[in-house]
C-alpha cells in the first residue's frame, strides 16, 4: 500500500483507519490535525459503515483527547452502554 506524496517539502495530514471485516484502508487528506477534522473524520467512518462499532486506535495527538472530541462521542454513544458504543477510542 502507499499513500501519495503530493508535495514532499509541504506538510500532509492524512487520518486513516483499517476496516478489517471489508479489508480495506479508509484515508482522507486534510489541511491540518486538529478536533474539528477528528471530528469530521469520525463522521465519516460513521457514515461509510452505520451498522458496524468502531475501535479507533489513536496516536499520541492532543486534539484526539480535546473536549470537542470528547463531546462529540458522548454525543454518539449517549444512551448506550460501553458494549453498544458507536465509537470507542483507545490510545
Amino acid at each position: 500500500m502507499a499513500v501519495p506524496v503530493v508535495n514532499e517539502r509541504d506538510k500532509q495530514t492524512y487520518y486513516g483507519a483499517i476496516d478489517y471485516l471489508q479489508g480495506k484502508l479508509v484515508l482522507k487528506a486534510y489541511d491540518a490535525g486538529n478536533s474539528k477534522n477528528t471530528i469530521d473524520y469520525l463522521q465519516y467512518l460513521l457514515s461509510d459503515s452505520p451498522d458496524q462499532q468502531l475501535l479507533i486506535f489513536w496516536d499520541g495527538a492532543s486534539y484526539h483527547r480535546s473536549k470537542e472530541v470528547r463531546g462529540f462521542l458522548s454525543e454518539v454513544n449517549l444512551g448506550l452502554s460501553s458494549e453498544q458504543w458507536k465509537i470507542h477510542c483507545e490510545r
